[in-house]
């Protein structure tokens, strides 16, 4: 095995015991780099026949900061100094965060020549444990779609299980990134499901935090009351001990909670015994307006999908867990619908701030006043669906439709936040620890196949963006293999601030599963 497919904790270990060094590990990921990824996302590029056998998760490879940094974990290890939890990990970073001195594109053409005079907090944090930064990866512009070919920055990120389907979306280069062995660690961002369902296409673990548990800070954002940042990972370990060095409280982020982070590796071992697991009927099916009667139309999942979900409850059983079937989750059809609009209107609104005038791209043609400035700079800057979103987000919220949308939406929002809630009170009927289901309806579809139909795309978030509209943490972990030997995606959901919990099943679940065929599958990109 080389040092690149090891996990992000059997790394620190080997390196501690100095059986290895950070430029050693940084030098056998550089080297997978050069193997399977291809040309880096750029601008006016067009995608060639033999791009088509690659990844292409990377915008910016930053690989001289990236030796730096590594020189640096190994000179402090030298001289008897703890150079952080993380020391010596590699790790990939969406391209959503501003990084200081390097380019924080949003995989938009208006920010193609933005360089951050500032660095998120949750990569500074990363850093200051050790953790060595390879680059920034691609995603849809501004975290707009469920694929990654939405982006500007072409070619765009391809699945490492199977070049011809996609990674999945937003966090499609850092999901991609992991799955192919580039990195055992990426930062991504969960909107709607953009950490678990692209965590779920690629076969690896993705996990949206509690909303506020990591800081937004220096997170170029999407929809302010719904982005979260969060880990992507090989083992649901790893994706703890990244929670244990984002996570925490945060002066620049009025948003950020003041509650202790608990020690999420420790509490791994404690084990299901006892914990209430639930399965929901209302996830097993996708619920969507059809478009001849205008009425909700209903979809079972496919059924290989639907087994793994009962197989992992099967698994967890046996280890002491509780099942608790037939959990009603009733609005959980509206939780689409309610995107649809809530999105939209923050999206409008924080997309009025690229304009051309103190950052990002400013038109070359001529203009006779700063209107026409502005609307010749978005018009060249912006893609298709931020300009989408701008027209729906400015129309839900106008003075005369706002009652009728907006305000709609918010009112869906509560009632999934109470659906949840009811699930897991501890005085009420289910007193849940987690529910149980599928992190998406299908497995990676092929590319092309749905980009353009914003309907269809945003339908591939239905069984994550509940959780969002919540606020509650979520786990996608890899479940099995379809027919065509795409990974699937189980998902599992908990309580405000319960990501312990979540880790502590999903670790068990992980463990249990290891002797199983499908976990000695490899990624197309790596056979």
């Amino acid at each position: 095995m080389e040092l690149c497919d090891l996990t992000a904790l059997e790394m620190t270990r080997l390196l501690r015991q100095k059986k290895t060094s950070a430029v050693e590990i940084l030098q056998s990921t550089l080297q997978r780099i050069g193997q399977v990824e291809g040309r880096n996302g750029a601008l006016a590029q067009t995608t060639t026949e033999e791009d088509k056998s690659k990844v292409h998760a990377f915008i910016t490879l930053t690989d001289d900061l990236a030796m730096q940094q590594a020189q640096a974990v190994d000179a402090a290890l030298a001289a008897g100094k703890d150079p952080g939890s993380l020391a010596g990990v590699p790790f990939t970073v969406k391209d959503i965060f501003c990084v200081t001195d390097t380019p924080s594109t949003a995989a938009s053409k208006i920010l193609a020549n933005f360089k951050a005079p500032y660095t998120a907090t949750a990569v500074e944090r990363m850093q200051k444990a050790g953790a060595v930064m390879l680059g920034k990866v691609n995603l849809d512009e501004f975290t707009y779609g469920s694929s990654t070919e939405s982006s500007a920055f072409q070619p765009s990120t391809r699945n490492p299980w199977n070049p011809n389907h996609v990674p999945g979306g937003s966090s499609g280069g850092s999901t991609a990134s992991v799955a192919a062995g580039e990195t055992p660690l990426s930062l991504g961002t969960d909107t709607a499901g953009s950490i678990r369902q692209p965590a779920a296409f690629c076969g690896v673990v993705g996990v949206k935090p509690t909303y506020g548990r990591v800081s937004r800070y220096g997170l170029i954002a999407f929809a302010s009351s719904l982005d979260c940042p969060g880990p992507v990972a090989r083992t649901v370990a790893d994706a703890a001990a990244m929670l244990q060095v984002i996570a925490g409280a945060d002066e620049h982020d009025a948003t950020a909670v003041t509650l202790p982070t608990p020690d999420y590796l420790t509490k791994l071992a404690e084990g299901v015994k006892g914990k209430r697991i639930g399965l929901s009927p209302d996830y097993f099916r996708i619920t969507f307006p059809d478009p001849q009667t205008g009425k909700f139309a209903e979809q079972p999942l496919p059924q290989e999908i639907a087994a793994a979900v009962y197989h992992a409850a099967e698994v967890l059983a046996s280890l002491g867990a509780e099942i608790v079937t037939d959990v009603p989750m009733p609005n959980t059809r509206y939780g689409i619908p309610a995107y649809f609009v809530i999105s939209r209107v923050e999206a409008a609104s924080n997309l009025h701030r690229y304009d051309g005038v103190k950052y990002g791209l400013r038109t070359q043609q001529p203009y006779t006043d700063l209107r026409q400035m502005y609307k010749l700079s978005r018009n060249e800057g912006f893609g298709l669906q931020p300009k989408l979103r701008i027209l729906m987000g400015m129309y839900v919220s106008a003075a005369q439709y706002s009652e009728q949308y907006y305000q709609r939406a918010l009112k869906v929002r509560t009632l999934i936040r109470r659906d949840f809630e009811q699930a897991f009170d501890p005085a009420g009927p289910y007193r849940l620890d987690a529910l149980l289901t599928p992190t998406t309806p299908t497995t990676a579809f092929e590319m092309d196949a749905l980009y353009g139909d914003s309907v269809l795309m945003q339908y591939a978030d239905q069984l994550t963006v509940p959780a969002n509209h919540a606020g509650i943490p979520g786990l996608s972990l890899p479940g099995g293999v379809d027919a065509a030997g795409l990974p699937i995606g189980i998902q599992l959901l908990g309580a405000d601030y319960c990501e312990d919990k979540l880790f502590q099943i999903g670790h068990a679940y992980e463990q249990a599963t290891q002797s199983e065929d499908w976990r000695t599958l490899k990624p197309m990109v790596l056979r």
